[in-house]
């Protein structure tokens, strides 16, 4: 009682001695301390426990350890959600923008901490997926909670979504224009001064948090000893289409598989299925263990022997075609086990695996045509290209990740061809699939908010504040006469038909009755089920808002009626949708 007591004051305080802006850049800046010292944590504890497990491990032969660590680690981390968070964290990204698009970008307080440890468990035993996507949602759940503790409205927490989601990625990769961008191209926030200024702020305090306590080093340290060659345009090309149409791969493979394990009800047989499945993966290919940074930074340094470290492959080495068949084999089943680790439990996101599959899919494209020995391309710099190009289209973010890999390699030299292939990438899988691998499944359920601002205010709208319930119901056996003294104390010309049941039957429209209404021989005679006609469309209760607009341009009607589960609840009108939609722009719009 005494803190919030104390809270009270504040805000008071608050309210008579600080503006409202000047807050939010304060706040801003305190959601960035709080989400770059949770990616630190993050990166921490993750690098930690993969180190503890791995470092005895013997370079030159496989390692039995492989098979049962990824079990383990899904294993403690379906526990640890089961039975202490009790609450679904997968999927970090899409959570955040289900959050915006329907809960009022509010986020359980839970998310605060509990993607850090769940995926730490899941990534540090060596689950092939990446640890940005779960400090993105404590940075956003960070953002969001201390946005709702100093009472601020959904405007300015759904800002503080975005600013703790920038925080995070600054933090992670020390890349605050990446932080930034990210937040206003996945995200999907308005690039306003009223929101760019906030996003800055949150992005650098968690990169300088990161710099503060690590240093100066990069995630991937790179030196460009081969710089941009003009002539190799057309290969940056071609890298960018190989990359477009691996995320393609990636996206709908990992959505299939995603289904059918959403098919395994039990949630035990789940986690062995996949534990199993991923611990024999990992075996077989020891660069799709963890994250897979260790692999990209080998590849960038020019050790292409590191991929077959560990491995039962391991004599492949010095053999130029077999080493490339290899890689291929790691390409296709990197997808499969990122997709097996989270969907049998564990927790986790899929920058990294972008990261990794983007890095060696420039490796194997640069090796390819350097076999044929009429060109010499920079295997490392089409290492490092090619995972701009396959970060663009799995997230379909160009710019995120032409800043992002920039930032996080230090390869500024090679910007051009950054640009080249994050473009051709997105380009190529934007013909195929417009939607990324974050936003297909709530653009399916219309629940996405978009840069489109009559879809993001559609988005924002509920149909449940605009149903209409003053219309007068009538009864199928109503004659005339009593339907006659219904209207006289109607303000409406539209009488729902229902049945004992509330069930919609039809309905009657004024106009369809006036050239009869005022002749009385008729009243006895004349059962409203026989003047009832079927409305032009029939409105579901959890329709998205979108999908109602679309239903009303198809009718060409002005009103119609809403039903759940078959019982009739009221009316939507066009008009007052459009009432409310003029409210709802002008506080999305509000600077």
């Amino acid at each position: 009682m005494k803190n919030k007591s104390l809270l009270s004051r504040f805000l008071i305080w608050r309210v008579k001695n600080i503006k409202e802006r000047q807050f939010v850049l304060i706040l801003s800046f305190l959601v960035g301390v709080v989400s770059g010292l949770a990616a630190l944590v993050l990166k921490n504890t993750i690098h930690f426990t993969h180190h503890f497990l791995t470092h005895r491990l013997h370079v030159e032969s496989a390692n039995l350890l492989y098979l049962a660590y990824p079990a383990v680690g899904i294993l403690l981390t379906v526990l640890f959600v089961k039975f202490f968070v009790k609450d679904n964290i997968g999927h970090g990204v899409s959570r955040i923008l289900y959050a915006i698009s329907k809960k009022n970008s509010l986020i359980k307080s839970h998310n605060n901490y509990s993607s850090v440890l769940a995926s730490t468990l899941t990534i540090g035993f060596g689950g092939s997926v990446g640890a940005e996507a779960p400090v993105v949602l404590t940075g956003a759940s960070i953002g969001s909670n201390l946005g709702r503790m100093f009472h601020m409205n959904q405007k300015i927490i759904t800002l503080m979504v975005g600013c703790g989601a920038a925080g995070a990625i600054g933090g992670i990769f020390k890349a605050p224009m990446a932080g930034m961008v990210f937040t206003l191209e996945v995200l999907m926030l308005d690039l306003t001064m009223a929101s760019l200024i906030p996003l800055l702020i949150s992005s650098i305090t968690g990169a300088s948090i990161a710099y503060f306590f690590m240093g100066k080093g990069v995630l991937l340290s790179y030196d460009v000893t081969e710089p941009f060659v003009i002539g190799n345009f057309p290969y940056y090309i071609l890298l960018g289409v190989f990359a477009g149409l691996v995320s393609l791969y990636f996206t709908r493979f990992s959505m299939y598989l995603e289904g059918q394990f959403d098919r395994i009800t039990n949630c035990y047989r789940k986690m062995m299925v996949g534990g199993i499945l991923l611990g024999i993966l990992i075996f077989l290919f020891p660069p799709l263990y963890g994250e897979g940074y260790t692999t990209i930074q080998a590849l960038l340094d020019g050790n292409h022997t590191h991929l077959v470290n560990n491995s039962i492959f391991y004599f492949l080495k010095d053999n130029y075609w077999l080493l490339l068949g290899y890689v291929v084999l790691i390409l296709g089943f990197k997808v499969i086990a990122s997709t097996v680790t989270t969907g049998s439990g564990g927790v986790g996101g899929i920058f990294a695996p972008s990261l990794f599959l983007g890095g060696v899919s420039g490796f194997f494209v640069a090796r390819f045509i350097n076999g044929f020995n009429f060109v010499k391309l920079s295997e490392s710099n089409f290492t490092l290209i090619g995972m701009a190009g396959m970060m663009a289209g799995v997230m379909h973010a160009p710019l995120t990740a032409i800043f992002l890999i920039v930032e996080i390699t230090g390869g500024y030299e090679l910007f051009i061809p950054i640009m080249v292939t994050a473009t051709i990438a997105y380009l190529t899988i934007m013909y195929f699939e417009p939607h990324s691998i974050y936003t297909k499944r709530l653009a399916k359920r219309g629940e996405l908010i978009t840069h489109n601002k009559d879809k993001a205010v559609l988005t924002l709208m509920k149909l449940g504040k605009v149903i209409e319930t003053d219309l007068k119901k009538v009864s199928p056996d109503a004659t005339l006469g009593e339907l006659v003294k219904i209207i006289s104390h109607s303000q409406r010309n539209i009488f729902p038909v229902v049945d004992e049941d509330d069930k919609l039957l039809g309905i009657v429209l004024l106009d369809d009755i006036r050239h009869i209404m005022f002749n009385p021989e008729m009243y006895d005679e004349t059962y409203v089920r026989n003047l009832m006609i079927m409305p032009p469309a029939i409105l579901d209760a959890n329709a998205p808002m979108e999908k109602v607009m679309r239903r009303f341009e198809e009718t060409g009607a002005w009103n119609l009626p809403v039903t759940q589960d078959e019982k009739y609840l009221g009316f939507v009108s066009k008009a007052k949708i459009f009432n409310v939609y003029r409210r709802v722009l002008v506080h999305f719009s509000d600077e």
